[in-house]
């Protein structure tokens, strides 16, 4: 169970970005509750995550590959859309394209574009080795936001953790995100075996100085060898104003002062033995081989939608496949 915190200066209040789309969206789109469908659990899946490739330029040595097994079996962007066509007709708004790293995809462009055509919502996971160069034709494309991964300033640690020495392309794609107007930039720092207190709160300081939002993540391990978030949330919530809550995962966002005393955002993510993570994911995800996977932690229960598509199986057919995935979800992973 999710510990208590202490320290806590603050009630949780509403997050000042919830996680619902646009009004100015079609209500179609932009109403998050329209046409949901609910797992047995009681929770509405509202957003999904489509690995677009299973290939990445770097080897970061924790990496979970979200949680599929590579097969080099690539979805096309027509296929891609059609599952989000799909998507949207159970009450998904909102998708994230991750890979892998998405932005090695020569085609990844047209899949934003199509996506953004079903979606209220269209964000990307990368590594940010070509952000700089993409960013600004992502956004024309319709991408609204990205999260870059950066667990250190520390170019010889960088190198370490990734097994290249990129630190300053990487930098230089934030910094071109950020001035594109993809918003929020968020920098996915995970909290390592090797990170200490210091190491991490530098980093964060390191991103609020880019302009962009750091969200600290628990190491995605099913043995016990991760770091743990609750020491550090406890020091975190002492220092803080405030603390918002977002609607997926119950994810905590502290409103904290930086080095300079302007007021800046930490969200953290702790999916690691909190039963309040699994009890309020809205998520979905398509594996880079076109298999719906109910869960990230598990690779039980997936359901072939791509070898339907291939074959020419209506809308109908589709529909009937997500929920049967949607059937399949789990109230925890253990």
């Amino acid at each position: 169970m999710h510990d208590e915190i202490s320290g806590l200066k603050a009630d949780l209040i509403p997050d000042s970005q919830p996680d619902t789309i646009s009004d100015t969206m079609p209500e179609s789109i932009s109403d998050p509750m329209i046409g949901s469908r609910i797992d047995p659990f009681g929770r509405p899946v509202r957003s999904i995550r489509i690995s677009v490739t299973d290939t990445c330029d770097l080897s970061c040595y924790y990496c979970h590959n979200e949680g599929q097994t590579p097969n080099g079996n690539l979805m096309s962007p027509e296929e891609i859309e059609r599952i989000l066509k799909i998507s949207s007709k159970i009450g998904i708004r909102k998708v994230k394209l991750t890979g892998g790293e998405p932005l090695l995809r020569k085609d990844i462009l047209d899949i934003v574009e199509r996506a953004s055509i079903h979606m209220g919502e269209v964000s990307i996971t990368t590594d940010g080795t070509r952000l700089s160069e993409l960013a600004q034709s992502l956004k024309q494309a319709g991408l609204a936001r990205v999260n870059v991964s950066l667990d250190t300033f520390d170019p010889a640690r960088y190198e370490r953790i990734t097994g290249k020495n990129v630190l300053s392309i990487v930098l230089e794609g934030i910094h071109e995100a950020v001035r594109t107007g993809l918003d929020p930039v968020k920098i996915n720092i995970v909290a390592l075996p090797d990170s200490t207190p210091e190491d991490l709160l530098a980093t964060i300081q390191g991103v609020w100085d880019l302009g962009a939002v750091p969200q600290l993540i628990e190491l995605v391990r099913k043995d016990d060898n991760f770091t743990s978030l609750s020491g550090m949330e406890s020091a975190i919530a002492a220092k803080a104003l405030g603390v918002k809550e977002r609607r997926i995962h119950r994810r905590r966002k502290y409103v904290m002062l930086d080095g300079e005393g302007v007021e800046r955002e930490l969200e953290l993510v702790r999916p690691m033995h909190n039963t309040e993570f699994c009890a309020n994911c809205t998520r979905l995800r398509v594996t880079s081989g076109g298999m719906i996977k109910p869960c990230l932690m598990h690779n039980e229960d997936l359901v072939d939608i791509l070898t339907p598509i291939r074959n020419g199986a209506g809308d109908d057919e589709l529909v009937a496949l997500f929920e049967e995935a949607i059937g399949y979800r789990k109230p925890y992973w253990k």
